[in-house]
Order: C-alpha cells, then sequence, then structure tokens
C-alpha cells in the first residue's frame, strides 16, 4: 500500500502529556498527520472467555471480563484494528515505530491487519512472563506469554533503535527478542479505595521501560491509544518522553491521572541516550586541524612491530603506499578490513596509546560546542593533548 509522505507538525499543535477522554478512533482523528515518535497500543484482547473461572480451592479468578473486551464477531474486532491502526499510520511520523501487544486470543489477526495498512515488522518480542497465571482447567500448557509486534511505517523507512543502550542494558550482549518480565503485581498495582484492581490487564512499568528504550529518545512523543491505567504515562514521564493518552473511561482516567501526577520527571542528563552509534562522526583529519596530532607524527601498532607517519590530509604512509588509517592498518596485517583507531597507537608519557583517546577528547569539544549553541567550526577550542 502506498502511502503520501506527510507534513510534520510541531510538537506545540500536539495535546502533550495529557490523557484525551473519547472514543480511540474520534480522537485519533483529531491529532495532527505525522505528529508522533511511537505508539503504543494495548488493545482489547477479544478474550472470548466462556463462563466464570474458579480456582482448585473455588475461589473465583478475576479474569478479563470487562465490557471493552467483548465483540460479537471477529469481523467487528477486525473493523476495530483496521480503524485504529490506519489512523496510528496517519498520526506516526516516517521515522516513528508502532508496538503492539497482545495473546493468542488476538495477536495474529492485529499483525495482519498492520500489515495490510503498510507498517513494516522489524521483530516480533516475546515477554515471557516469571510469574504467569497458571491454567486451573488444566485443560491446555500454561500460557507464560504474550507477543509484541514493532513495526516501523515501511520497509526503507529510518527509524529509532537504540542498539548500543540495550547491549549496556544486557551486559554488554545483544538484547534478545525473548524478555523475562514479571507481571504486574504488588505495590505497583493500581488499587481502588475499595482495594481491588483498577484495571485487569495492568501492564508491568518494566516492560513499558524496555520498550522505550529500545525505539525513542528523550523529548520523543508517545502515544497510547489504550491507557487504560496509565503506564504509558507514567514510565513516559519518568524517562523524559512527552505522551498522549486516549481512553474513554472515566475510572481509568481518573486513576491514570493520579498515578502521573505523582511521578517525577529524571534528571534530563541522566536520560539521554549513548552509545557509538549516537556519537559525533569524527574523520582523522580532524585532529590534525584541531591540533591532536601533527603530520610527520610516527603510529605504531600496539606492539611497536608495524608503523606509519601521518600525512598532512590526514592518511597514513608506510613503505612509500598511502592509504586511510583503517585501510592502512588491513594492508600491514594482510586482512580484509581493520579499526584504524583502535589499532594505531602514538605515545603519550612513554606508554602507547590507541589515536580513539584523541578522538574522545575531539568529540567532548564539539559536545561542548553544540550545548552553548555554536557550531562545530567556529568554536570548537583546540584540545589539551596528550603528553
Amino acid at each position: 500500500m502506498i502511502r503520501m509522505r506527510a507534513k510534520t507538525n510541531p510538537k506545540h499543535d500536539l495535546p502533550l502529556n495529557q490523557i484525551l477522554k473519547g472514543d480511540c478512533i474520534d480522537v485519533l482523528k483529531s491529532l495532527p498527520d505525522n505528529s508522533v515518535d511511537m505508539v503504543f497500543a494495548d488493545p482489547p484482547y477479544n478474550m472470548q472467555l466462556g463462563g466464570d473461572l474458579h480456582r482448585p480451592d473455588h475461589t473465583k479468578v478475576d479474569a478479563v471480563d470487562d465490557h471493552w473486551d467483548q465483540f460479537d464477531t471477529m469481523k467487528a474486532y477486525d473493523e476495530l484494528s483496521k480503524a485504529w491502526l490506519k489512523e496510528c499510520y496517519r498520526v506516526l511520523k516516517d521515522t516513528g515505530t508502532l508496538w503492539v501487544i497482545g495473546s493468542y486470543h488476538n495477536i495474529y489477526r492485529v499483525g495482519a491487519t498492520l500489515m495490510d495498512e503498510g507498517f513494516w515488522i522489524l521483530n516480533d518480542v516475546v515477554w515471557r512472563k516469571n510469574n504467569p497465571m497458571p491454567n486451573f482447567r488444566g485443560t491446555r500448557l500454561c500460557n507464560a506469554h504474550e507477543t509484541l509486534i514493532w513495526a516501523s511505517k515501511g520497509e526503507k523507512n529510518k527509524f529509532t533503535f537504540n542498539y548500543d543502550t540495550l547491549k549496556e542494558m544486557n551486559d554488554g550482549l545483544q538484547m534478545r527478542s525473548d524478555w523475562l518480565i514479571p507481571i504486574c503485581s504488588g505495590g505497583e498495582r493500581l488499587k481502588d479505595e475499595d482495594g481491588k484492581k483498577v484495571h485487569t490487564t495492568q501492564k508491568p512499568e518494566a516492560l513499558l521501560y524496555r520498550v522505550l528504550m529500545t525505539a525513542s529518545k528523550p523529548g520523543d512523543v508517545i502515544l497510547d491509544p489504550f491507557f487504560g491505567s496509565g503506564t504509558t504515562g507514567a514510565v513516559a514521564k519518568k524517562m523524559g518522553r512527552n505522551f498522549i493518552g486516549i481512553d474513554r473511561e472515566d475510572f481509568y482516567i481518573k486513576h491514570a491521572q493520579k498515578r502521573i501526577d505523582a511521578i517525577e520527571t529524571g534528571d534530563m542528563a541522566s536520560l539521554q541516550i549513548t552509545g557509538k552509534r549516537e556519537e559525533v562522526r569524527i574523520p582523522f583529519s580532524m585532529l590534525l586541524e584541531h591540533g591532536l596530532i601533527e603530520p610527520g607524527t610516527k603510529l605504531t601498532c600496539s606492539k611497536g612491530k608495524k608503523s606509519a607517519t601521518v600525512h598532512s590530509d590526514g592518511s597514513l604512509i608506510s613503505n612509500n603506499e598511502k592509504a586511510s588509517i583503517h585501510k592502512m592498518g588491513a594492508k600491514l596485517q594482510d586482512a580484509p578490513s581493520c579499526n584504524g583507531w583502535t589499532y594505531w597507537h602514538t605515545k603519550s608519557k612513554g606508554k602507547a596509546v590507541p589515536i580513539d583517546e584523541l578522538r574522545k577528547l575531539m568529540r567532548q569539544k564539539v559536545a561542548q560546542a553544540h550545548m552553548v549553541g555554536r557550531s562545530q567550526t567556529e568554536s570548537v577550542d583546540k584540545p589539551q593533548m596528550l603528553s
């Protein structure tokens, strides 16, 4: 399905950090095109429960039997899915992504519909629950997971993915697509004045934290068209993101708003996304321009066995051949590739130091210049050289 590119609307046109009351389709239609950075949707699951469910001790299970989760036919459910997904596609920026969560009751139907509406599936994530509800009747496997679909607006669309941040969160390993997170319980579970659960399908904050860390940045706008107990808004506020919530139930809106009002946003400096993909690109020649290294400097490998001389244009010379720091490193090792920043070393206090340390100094100066609103070429002072 071909979509026309929409114009970007400024954030001040949006009802930021508000819960909008009404039917999600009607409210979505009031939002401007191409205006939000992420959609997180927890739509009705259409559980199709037949009769009450009881534990072995004959106590009744507080299952999902709310009126908003009941549909007369599968066609009616599919029509709802098509309507809200169509509107979410419209309001989502071309660089934005959609997350939708569901169970085996609905996620496959929603997945097919979102593909029909033009979304491109990036991953499906399995949320494995540490503490799932048992299958009390003993007629099926214990349903211990739910599925999240992560999708962009098209196969070739660029989108936010904080790869290095997730790797850091996962002890230096690539983040996998199976997430082991407990269901919402204890003090996190919202209760009303009578001590009853506010919402039957409240999601844990840890799950939303992982989602927002995966594909958003501080200041982004996160839309939740099925706001419910307000987990999306609560986590967004903690993480320095903006949110827009939609719900039609006064009861949910009241408790979600109270929950969010009690939250304070974290220190913005500690919320910034860091990682190799977010770092400013520094060409080797920039180190020469700002005096961090001089033409004629001899660079060596870590063991000092291979060497090359720095040319004034930022290339290296060795054995009468000239190449970039990466290509020269690869050639001298007879290797297909080389990271010249870590391979080549210079002397500092009598020790061999990777030239990557000089690049880090340069990045610090560039970052400082950007923070005060000056351009890189006009305001970067000469950093202190290693000596």
